[in-house]
Protein backbone atom coordinates (compact mmCIF):
# COMPACT_ATOMS: atom_id res chain seq x y z
CA UNK A 1 0.00 0.00 0.00
CA UNK A 2 1.27 3.37 -0.79
CA UNK A 3 2.17 5.72 1.28
CA UNK A 4 0.70 9.84 0.36
CA UNK A 5 2.82 12.81 1.18
CA UNK A 6 1.74 16.25 2.36
CA UNK A 7 0.97 18.84 -0.26
CA UNK A 8 1.16 21.24 2.37
CA UNK A 9 4.13 23.50 1.60
CA UNK A 10 6.20 26.09 3.69
CA UNK A 11 5.81 29.16 2.58
CA UNK A 12 8.69 31.86 1.97
CA UNK A 13 7.81 33.69 5.08
CA UNK A 14 7.56 30.84 7.08
CA UNK A 15 10.64 29.38 6.27
CA UNK A 16 12.52 32.77 7.04
CA UNK A 17 10.68 32.89 10.38
CA UNK A 18 12.07 29.62 11.23
CA UNK A 19 15.13 30.19 10.39
CA UNK A 20 15.11 32.73 12.52
CA UNK A 21 13.89 31.02 15.89
CA UNK A 22 16.39 28.44 15.05
CA UNK A 23 19.52 30.76 15.62
CA UNK A 24 18.00 32.31 18.41
CA UNK A 25 18.15 28.95 19.91
CA UNK A 26 21.90 28.05 18.55
CA UNK A 27 23.12 31.21 19.47
CA UNK A 28 21.87 31.25 23.06
CA UNK A 29 23.25 27.72 23.46
CA UNK A 30 26.78 28.78 21.90
CA UNK A 31 26.39 31.58 24.73
CA UNK A 32 26.08 29.42 27.79
CA UNK A 33 27.88 25.97 26.83
CA UNK A 34 31.17 25.10 25.33
CA UNK A 35 31.59 23.18 22.12
CA UNK A 36 28.64 20.50 22.52
CA UNK A 37 27.99 20.60 19.24
CA UNK A 38 26.21 17.63 18.59
CA UNK A 39 24.03 18.22 21.80
CA UNK A 40 23.04 21.67 20.78
CA UNK A 41 21.39 20.12 17.21
CA UNK A 42 19.58 16.86 19.77
CA UNK A 43 18.56 19.88 22.10
CA UNK A 44 16.76 22.13 19.00
CA UNK A 45 15.87 19.27 17.28
CA UNK A 46 13.83 17.62 19.73
CA UNK A 47 12.19 20.79 20.64
CA UNK A 48 11.17 21.24 16.91
CA UNK A 49 9.95 17.67 16.97
CA UNK A 50 8.15 18.40 20.57
CA UNK A 51 9.61 15.29 21.51
CA UNK A 52 11.36 14.11 24.91
CA UNK A 53 15.22 13.75 25.17
CA UNK A 54 17.62 11.37 27.27
CA UNK A 55 21.17 12.72 27.47
CA UNK A 56 23.79 10.55 28.86
CA UNK A 57 27.41 11.28 29.73
CA UNK A 58 30.01 11.28 32.57
CA UNK A 59 29.40 13.65 35.39
CA UNK A 60 30.85 17.61 34.99
CA UNK A 61 29.99 17.48 30.90
CA UNK A 62 27.61 20.61 31.08
CA UNK A 63 24.26 18.08 30.85
CA UNK A 64 22.14 19.82 33.20
CA UNK A 65 23.51 23.20 31.81
CA UNK A 66 23.08 22.77 27.96
CA UNK A 67 19.50 21.55 29.14
CA UNK A 68 19.26 24.73 31.35
CA UNK A 69 20.60 26.97 28.30
CA UNK A 70 17.87 25.47 25.63
CA UNK A 71 15.17 26.25 28.13
CA UNK A 72 16.00 29.46 29.41
CA UNK A 73 15.87 30.66 26.27
CA UNK A 74 12.33 30.43 25.72
CA UNK A 75 10.19 32.55 27.97
CA UNK A 76 7.92 29.50 29.14
CA UNK A 77 7.46 27.53 32.65
CA UNK A 78 10.63 25.46 33.27
CA UNK A 79 11.26 22.89 36.33
CA UNK A 80 14.15 21.10 37.36
CA UNK A 81 13.42 17.91 39.50
CA UNK A 82 16.47 16.40 40.85
CA UNK A 83 16.40 12.61 41.25
CA UNK A 84 16.95 10.60 44.53
CA UNK A 85 16.19 7.06 45.14
CA UNK A 86 13.83 8.85 47.97
CA UNK A 87 12.01 10.60 45.42
CA UNK A 88 8.01 9.50 45.64
CA UNK A 89 5.87 10.04 42.32
CA UNK A 90 3.30 12.78 44.14
CA UNK A 91 6.55 14.51 44.40
CA UNK A 92 6.92 15.21 40.51
CA UNK A 93 3.02 14.70 39.22
CA UNK A 94 1.46 16.03 42.72
CA UNK A 95 -0.49 14.37 45.12
CA UNK A 96 -3.72 14.70 47.53
CA UNK A 97 -3.37 16.83 51.00
CA UNK A 98 -6.68 17.16 53.32
CA UNK A 99 -7.37 20.72 54.39
CA UNK A 100 -8.41 20.88 57.80
CA UNK A 101 -10.31 24.03 57.25
CA UNK A 102 -12.96 22.71 54.42
CA UNK A 103 -12.74 19.00 55.80
CA UNK A 104 -12.04 17.81 52.09
CA UNK A 105 -8.21 16.54 50.05
CA UNK A 106 -7.16 18.91 47.45
CA UNK A 107 -4.92 17.60 44.49
CA UNK A 108 -1.95 19.88 44.75
CA UNK A 109 0.07 19.93 41.23
CA UNK A 110 3.35 19.19 40.95
CA UNK A 111 6.51 20.07 39.18
CA UNK A 112 5.75 18.02 35.88
CA UNK A 113 3.36 20.91 34.77
CA UNK A 114 5.58 22.98 32.95
CA UNK A 115 6.66 23.70 29.44
CA UNK A 116 10.25 22.31 30.12
CA UNK A 117 10.67 19.73 32.87
CA UNK A 118 14.49 18.61 33.38
CA UNK A 119 14.43 15.16 35.01
CA UNK A 120 18.03 14.97 36.91
CA UNK A 121 19.79 11.69 37.13
CA UNK A 122 16.61 10.14 36.08
CA UNK A 123 18.36 6.96 36.67
CA UNK A 124 18.88 7.75 40.62
CA UNK A 125 14.81 7.77 41.23
CA UNK A 126 13.20 4.15 42.11
CA UNK A 127 10.99 2.26 39.19
CA UNK A 128 7.97 3.29 40.67
CA UNK A 129 9.01 6.93 40.84
CA UNK A 130 10.20 6.67 37.22
CA UNK A 131 7.13 4.89 35.89
CA UNK A 132 5.17 8.26 37.36
CA UNK A 133 6.28 9.89 34.12
CA UNK A 134 5.35 7.29 31.78
CA UNK A 135 1.55 8.69 31.41
CA UNK A 136 2.62 12.28 31.61
CA UNK A 137 5.07 11.84 28.42
CA UNK A 138 3.11 9.33 26.02
CA UNK A 139 -0.45 10.80 27.21
CA UNK A 140 0.70 14.55 28.19
CA UNK A 141 -1.55 14.13 31.33
CA UNK A 142 -1.61 12.66 34.45
CA UNK A 143 -3.86 11.34 37.12
CA UNK A 144 -4.34 12.51 40.91
CA UNK A 145 -7.40 11.15 42.97
CA UNK A 146 -8.95 9.94 40.06
CA UNK A 147 -8.75 12.98 38.41
CA UNK A 148 -7.25 14.01 35.12
CA UNK A 149 -5.14 16.94 34.99
CA UNK A 150 -3.63 17.55 30.81
CA UNK A 151 -0.33 18.59 30.70
CA UNK A 152 0.29 22.09 29.37
CA UNK A 153 -1.28 22.44 25.54
CA UNK A 154 1.60 24.37 23.65
CA UNK A 155 5.15 22.94 24.52
CA UNK A 156 5.51 20.13 26.77
CA UNK A 157 9.26 18.96 26.48
CA UNK A 158 11.14 16.56 29.26
CA UNK A 159 14.80 16.43 29.13
CA UNK A 160 16.12 13.79 31.23
CA UNK A 161 19.78 13.55 32.29
CA UNK A 162 21.26 9.77 33.68
CA UNK A 163 25.08 9.18 34.31
CA UNK A 164 26.55 5.70 32.54
CA UNK A 165 28.82 5.02 35.66
CA UNK A 166 28.37 4.77 39.32
CA UNK A 167 25.65 2.66 38.87
CA UNK A 168 25.47 1.56 42.64
CA UNK A 169 21.89 2.68 44.13
CA UNK A 170 20.57 3.28 40.53
CA UNK A 171 17.44 2.07 38.80
CA UNK A 172 18.01 1.47 35.18
CA UNK A 173 15.12 2.44 33.14
CA UNK A 174 13.27 0.15 31.66
CA UNK A 175 12.58 -0.24 27.71
CA UNK A 176 9.40 0.71 27.86
CA UNK A 177 10.38 4.03 29.69
CA UNK A 178 13.21 4.59 26.99
CA UNK A 179 10.97 4.05 24.39
CA UNK A 180 9.41 7.17 25.47
CA UNK A 181 12.03 9.71 24.85
CA UNK A 182 12.03 10.59 21.19
CA UNK A 183 15.96 10.54 21.18
CA UNK A 184 18.54 9.82 23.49
CA UNK A 185 22.25 11.47 22.88
CA UNK A 186 25.52 10.53 24.24
CA UNK A 187 27.84 13.15 25.09
CA UNK A 188 31.82 13.29 25.42
CA UNK A 189 34.72 14.97 26.88
CA UNK A 190 35.57 18.46 25.12
CA UNK A 191 38.73 19.13 23.44
CA UNK A 192 41.69 20.78 25.05
CA UNK A 193 40.90 23.77 23.06
CA UNK A 194 37.15 23.66 24.49
CA UNK A 195 38.30 23.73 27.83
CA UNK A 196 40.82 26.67 28.20
CA UNK A 197 37.05 28.11 26.63
CA UNK A 198 35.48 27.10 29.38
CA UNK A 199 38.46 28.19 32.04
CA UNK A 200 37.88 31.55 30.25
CA UNK A 201 34.49 32.09 30.57
CA UNK A 202 34.48 30.93 34.40
CA UNK A 203 37.02 33.63 34.91
CA UNK A 204 34.75 36.35 33.11
CA UNK A 205 31.13 35.27 34.50
CA UNK A 206 30.09 34.70 31.02
CA UNK A 207 28.75 30.77 32.33
CA UNK A 208 27.01 31.80 35.29
CA UNK A 209 25.13 35.02 33.95
CA UNK A 210 21.54 35.22 33.76
CA UNK A 211 20.34 36.27 30.34
CA UNK A 212 16.80 37.08 29.28
CA UNK A 213 14.80 34.76 27.03
CA UNK A 214 15.22 35.43 23.44
CA UNK A 215 11.71 33.21 22.06
CA UNK A 216 8.69 33.01 23.46
CA UNK A 217 6.60 29.74 24.00
CA UNK A 218 4.29 31.11 20.95
CA UNK A 219 7.78 31.10 18.71
CA UNK A 220 8.07 27.48 19.64
CA UNK A 221 4.62 26.04 18.96
CA UNK A 222 4.79 27.80 15.80
CA UNK A 223 8.56 26.34 14.25
CA UNK A 224 6.94 22.67 15.33
CA UNK A 225 3.72 23.22 13.16
CA UNK A 226 6.20 24.48 9.94
CA UNK A 227 8.38 21.27 10.93
CA UNK A 228 5.09 19.19 10.24
CA UNK A 229 5.09 20.77 6.78
CA UNK A 230 8.43 19.63 5.78
CA UNK A 231 8.15 17.84 2.75
CA UNK A 232 8.81 14.00 2.72
CA UNK A 233 8.95 11.56 -0.35
CA UNK A 234 7.25 8.36 0.13
CA UNK A 235 10.81 7.05 -0.99
CA UNK A 236 12.37 8.14 2.54
CA UNK A 237 9.57 6.53 4.19
CA UNK A 238 10.26 3.54 2.48
CA UNK A 239 13.50 3.91 3.41
CA UNK A 240 12.47 4.53 7.29
CA UNK A 241 10.40 1.53 7.62
CA UNK A 242 13.14 -0.63 5.56
CA UNK A 243 15.73 0.75 8.50
CA UNK A 244 13.67 -0.12 11.47
CA UNK A 245 12.08 -3.57 9.96
CA UNK A 246 16.18 -4.59 9.42
CA UNK A 247 16.41 -3.97 12.95
CA UNK A 248 14.06 -6.49 13.81
CA UNK A 249 15.67 -8.97 11.86
CA UNK A 250 19.38 -8.51 12.12
CA UNK A 251 20.42 -11.71 12.60
CA UNK A 252 18.88 -13.29 9.49
CA UNK A 253 20.01 -10.69 7.23
CA UNK A 254 22.72 -11.84 5.04
CA UNK A 255 26.22 -10.28 4.93
CA UNK A 256 25.15 -8.10 8.18
CA UNK A 257 28.04 -9.99 10.87
CA UNK A 258 26.97 -7.22 13.67
CA UNK A 259 23.28 -8.32 13.20
CA UNK A 260 23.77 -11.48 15.22
CA UNK A 261 24.60 -8.70 18.50
CA UNK A 262 20.85 -7.54 17.89
CA UNK A 263 18.69 -9.12 20.84
CA UNK A 264 15.86 -6.79 20.27
CA UNK A 265 14.81 -4.37 17.51
CA UNK A 266 13.17 -0.77 17.14
CA UNK A 267 9.50 -0.03 17.82
CA UNK A 268 7.32 1.66 15.35
CA UNK A 269 7.69 4.74 17.73
CA UNK A 270 11.44 4.51 16.07
CA UNK A 271 9.95 5.34 12.55
CA UNK A 272 8.16 8.02 13.73
CA UNK A 273 10.44 9.27 15.66
CA UNK A 274 12.80 9.55 12.60
CA UNK A 275 10.17 11.11 10.70
CA UNK A 276 9.71 13.75 13.19
CA UNK A 277 13.59 14.22 13.72
CA UNK A 278 14.47 13.92 9.61
CA UNK A 279 11.97 16.66 9.19
CA UNK A 280 13.61 19.01 11.76
CA UNK A 281 17.40 18.20 10.98
CA UNK A 282 16.16 19.29 7.26
CA UNK A 283 14.63 22.40 8.59
CA UNK A 284 18.00 23.12 10.64
CA UNK A 285 19.87 22.71 7.46
CA UNK A 286 17.92 25.47 5.52
CA UNK A 287 15.46 22.83 3.65
CA UNK A 288 12.20 22.26 3.39
CA UNK A 289 12.22 18.67 2.31
CA UNK A 290 14.03 15.42 3.78
CA UNK A 291 17.35 13.80 2.28
CA UNK A 292 18.69 10.50 3.00
CA UNK A 293 21.17 12.20 4.84
CA UNK A 294 18.75 13.89 7.18
CA UNK A 295 17.56 10.36 7.98
CA UNK A 296 21.17 8.39 8.46
CA UNK A 297 22.50 12.03 10.50
CA UNK A 298 19.81 10.99 13.07
CA UNK A 299 20.36 6.73 13.36
CA UNK A 300 21.84 7.19 16.38
CA UNK A 301 20.01 9.48 18.71
CA UNK A 302 16.85 7.81 17.43
CA UNK A 303 18.48 3.82 17.81
CA UNK A 304 20.62 3.74 20.51
CA UNK A 305 18.04 3.48 22.96
CA UNK A 306 15.79 0.92 20.89
CA UNK A 307 17.69 -1.70 20.00
CA UNK A 308 18.88 -4.09 22.79
CA UNK A 309 22.01 -6.20 22.42
CA UNK A 310 23.20 -9.65 24.28
CA UNK A 311 25.42 -10.54 25.73
CA UNK A 312 27.64 -11.37 22.87
CA UNK A 313 27.65 -8.27 22.46
CA UNK A 314 29.18 -7.33 25.96
CA UNK A 315 31.72 -9.94 25.77
CA UNK A 316 33.15 -8.76 22.47
CA UNK A 317 32.81 -4.68 23.47
CA UNK A 318 30.63 -3.82 20.35
CA UNK A 319 28.99 -0.33 20.75
CA UNK A 320 25.44 -0.07 19.50
CA UNK A 321 26.20 2.59 17.22
CA UNK A 322 28.35 0.32 15.44
CA UNK A 323 25.34 -2.18 15.04
CA UNK A 324 23.39 1.04 13.79
CA UNK A 325 25.64 1.84 11.23
CA UNK A 326 26.01 -1.74 9.87
CA UNK A 327 22.23 -1.95 10.10
CA UNK A 328 21.54 1.91 7.92
CA UNK A 329 24.61 0.66 5.86
CA UNK A 330 22.60 -2.23 5.06
CA UNK A 331 19.81 -0.98 3.44
CA UNK A 332 20.13 0.95 -0.04
CA UNK A 333 19.55 4.89 0.23
CA UNK A 334 16.80 6.05 -2.36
Amino acid sequence: MEVQSSNITITEEEFGYSQEVIKKLSDYFDAKVVGQQQLKFSLIGSILADGHILIESVPGLAKTTAAKAISDAVDGKFARIQCTPDLLPGDIIGTQIYNQATGKFENILGPVFANFVLLDEVNRSSAKTQSAMLEAMQEKQVTIGGKSYRMPEDIFIVIATQNPIEQEGTYPLSEAQTDRFLIKEVITYPTAAEEVEILSRMETGAISRVDPPVLTIGDIDRVQDIVDKVYVDNAIKWYISSIVVASRRAGQIQGLELGRYVRIGASPRASIAFLKMAKATALIQGRTYVTPEDVKQVSHQVLRHRIGLNYSAVADNVPVEAVIDALVNSVKAP
